[in-house]
Parts: structure tokens; sequence; C-alpha cells
């Protein structure tokens, strides 16, 4: 009888020690994807070249809890996640200055960032309200603006990687910006 406590006990223990050691970042955005903390993230994107996808978001706000349950239960968001770094800032997170607001400090906001960590303006919710263009309270836009995404920036990515390929050097070493060697 003692063994089968034991037993009980431990089993649920550890379930429990599952449930809460669950991606702590995920905060209900989606326990399948791998998020990291804003700092974390512009450094892992620059490292590896992959874009980043910004979620502003704040515990009080009526759209964006109606957003995030949505927003994690979708699957093809998870799976197109692979290809992004993903960062979710709450309350206090929200990274700081205009560049992240561009057409306003409205919340929820879906931002894109090339591995550069500059904001790509032209990457919107393109079914939504031009007048909140990062707005996205269907995760089907999402998934949309993710697939979008991921071909437009990573298209940039390579295009700046043959410029750089392709212009002169100068026998010094700089970059010679006549084109003259």
């Amino acid at each position: 009888m003692v063994q089968i406590d034991l037993a009980i006990f431990t089993f649920i223990s550890l379930i429990i020690f599952q449930l809460t050691s669950a991606n702590d970042l995920a905060r209900g955005w989606g326990d399948g994807i791998a998020w990291m903390s804003f700092k974390d993230g512009l450094e892992a994107s620059k490292e590896s070249g992959k874009p980043l996808m910004l979620i502003i978001h704040k515990t009080w706000c009526g759209a964006c809890k109606s957003l995030k349950p949505k927003f994690g239960a979708h699957k093809g968001i998870e799976e197109l996640s692979e290809n992004f770094i993903m960062v979710n800032t709450e309350d206090d997170e929200e990274p700081e200055g205009e560049t992240y607001k561009p057409d306003g400090g409205y919340i929820p906001r879906i931002l894109f960032l090339n591995s550069a960590g500059e904001v790509q303006t032209d990457i919107i919710n393109e079914g939504g309200n031009p007048s909140y263009k990062y707005y996205y309270p269907d995760p089907a836009n999402i998934h949309k603006t993710m697939s979008k995404a991921k071909d437009s920036i990573k298209a940039v990515a390579a295009d700046s990687e043959t410029v750089k390929e392709e212009e002169p050097i100068a026998s010094d070493g700089g970059r010679d910006p006549e084109g003259e060697l």
C-alpha cells in the first residue's frame, strides 16, 4: 500500500513539474514554439541570419487575450515558426522607441525584423485595417504574412549578400565607392 501511494505521488509530482517547466516564454502563445527574449532573439537572429518575428502584447489587453489561444493552437504558425526567431514581449518587455511603433502604439502588434534587427515596415497584415497595419485579430492572416515574410526577408538577405560580394574592394581592403581599384 505504501509503495502504491509513493508511486502515485511520484507520478503526480512528475506531471506537475513538466507542466510548470514548459516553455516559460510561451505565455500561452504556443508551447511548441521556441520563444526567446527580445535581447536574445536579436542576437540569435544576427548570428543565424533568420528573420525575427516580434509579438508585442499586454496581459491586460482584451484583443491580446482573444488572439493568444487562437495563435497558440494554430499548427501552421507553429510549423512556420521554425523559419523565424520567435519573440513575444509582454507588458514592460516591449522594446522602446518609435521604431517598434511604425503606425502607432496599439496592441497587439506583430512586427518582422531582418537579421540586422531592422523592422520590415512593408510586411503588414494585408487583409487588415490600413490604419493598424501590424494588428492581426485572425491567426490565418498571421500565417499568410509569415509565409510572405519568410520568403521576402530571405530574398532581402540574399540580395544584400550579393551586393556585398559584387562590390569592388580597394587594394587597401576598404570599399571603393567609385568602383575603381
